[in-house]
């Protein structure tokens, strides 16, 4: 299955890499995702499950058979491109690799800077540093992974 082959060697929908949050159905659903032990966000008009999800352990789901219904309709751009075959499975494997190195590169800015919160999107945590430090190293990292991610996993199908 080719979720098996990406989805659980990426994890990047839920470790905050490409969404901040998802967006719950329901109070059953607020209730489940609690009970699971999941972050929710209280002072939002709409139930928002918080990223990083604390359901997931390196790049797997520990919660999947009870994951929220945003959760399992999910499929990054990425994904799709594979599926509709625009894009192989190796080189989806090497966009993966090279989201992670761009993250890490990321993160290791924000430790350096003494700015890393890992309860953060990666995204979030850099722009909240970014408006209390300069940091052009970071500012230049942080831009290019986010016009990567957005461009390799959050755009539309590509054309064939």
């Amino acid at each position: 299955m080719l979720t098996d082959t990406l989805c659980t060697r990426c994890g990047l929908c839920c470790d905050g890499s490409l969404l901040a949050d998802v967006e719950l159905s329901g109070a059953a659903e607020v209730t489940r995702v609690r009970m699971l032990g999941l972050r929710v966000d209280d002072d939002s008009d709409e139930p928002l499950m918080l990223l990083p999800c604390s359901g997931l352990k390196g790049t797997r789901c520990t919660v999947y058979a009870h994951r929220p219904k945003v959760c399992r309709s999910f499929e990054c751009g990425l994904l799709t491109n594979v599926r509709q075959g625009s894009v192989s499975v190796e080189q989806a494997l090497v966009h993966i690799g090279d989201a992670r190195a761009g993250i890490t590169r990321v993160r290791r800015l924000l430790e350096q800077a003494g700015r890393f919160d890992s309860s953060l999107p990666i995204r979030e945590a850099a722009a909240d540093a970014l408006s209390e430090v300069e940091h052009p190293a970071l500012e230049a990292e942080a831009a290019e992974l986010g016009a990567f991610l957005q461009r390799v996993f959050l755009e539309g199908p590509r054309e064939s």
